[in-house]
């Protein structure tokens, strides 16, 4: 569990070519920063130091807020201030249906194709076998949501997977909570190459089943870190 509760590591929000507003680029910069923990539940954001750290103006920065807050992911309580919500267990049970039901989805989609190229999802694996080996919890999520997000793409529907990620921000502070276990973690992988395998062969029935294992054990984790770290959940 990350001990900062500063936004020191935010970034500059860069003016891009794309037409993209400054406070989509704030409101993606702050979600991620409390997706990873980097923004921890319970933070106090101040919205100064925010502005400062970000070199944007107020007016986009409070519209970036708003944004969080309609998406639960921060409290903003009149004359007192903003805060990173803390974990709801209630929106983790609701994110991780959604996601089991759209992967299994996009998983049997993607059996059901005549080429399926796995090769990607292979390299996937060694990412993560290599991040498990260096203790890189940061390297080990990124190829595990790489691995996630290319079983939409060999679907056929990458859109879905885009969908998703404003709701399964709640999913992942929890996973990412659970990350340092080094248990966990071989065990993530392995049940990783059992789904990939599954997927090679065209094994549907076997490919779901430890699918829905595997997008279950957040479930699992829940209780057990909220006892070991009660001040990050909410009551």
């Amino acid at each position: 569990m990350p001990a900062t509760n500063s936004p020191a590591d935010l970034t500059p929000v860069e003016r891009t070519p794309i037409r993209a507003r400054t406070s989509d680029r704030v409101y993606d910069q702050l979600a991620t920063a409390i997706r990873d923990l980097r923004l921890p539940p319970g933070a106090a954001l101040s919205e100064t130091e925010l502005a400062m750290r970000l070199h944007v103006s107020r007016t986009p920065l409070r519209e970036a807020l708003a944004r969080l807050a309609e998406n639960g992911l921060v409290t903003v309580v009149p004359q007192v201030g903003t805060r990173v919500a803390l974990i709801s267990l209630d929106d983790v049970v609701q994110a991780q249906f959604v996601r089991e039901h759209l992967e299994v989805a996009a998983f049997s989609f993607a059996c059901g194709r005549p080429e399926r190229d796995v090769s990607a999802l292979r390299e996937t694996l060694v990412e993560q076998e290599l991040a498990h080996a260096k203790h890189d919890v940061d390297g080990f999520f990124a190829a595990d949501e790489a691995f996630h997000e290319l079983i939409f793409a060999t679907s056929g529907y990458p859109g879905a997977w885009r969908a998703m990620q404003s709701v399964k921000v709640q999913l992942d502070r929890l996973r990412r909570l659970s990350l340092p276990e080094a248990d966990t973690v071989a065990e993530l992988i392995t049940e990783h190459t059992t789904i990939v395998d599954a997927l090679e062969s065209g094994d549907t029935s076997t490919g779901v089943d430890w699918l829905r294992r595997h997008t279950r054990r957040v479930l699992e984790y829940g209780p057990e870190l909220r006892g070991s770290h009660p001040e990050v959940f909410a009551p």
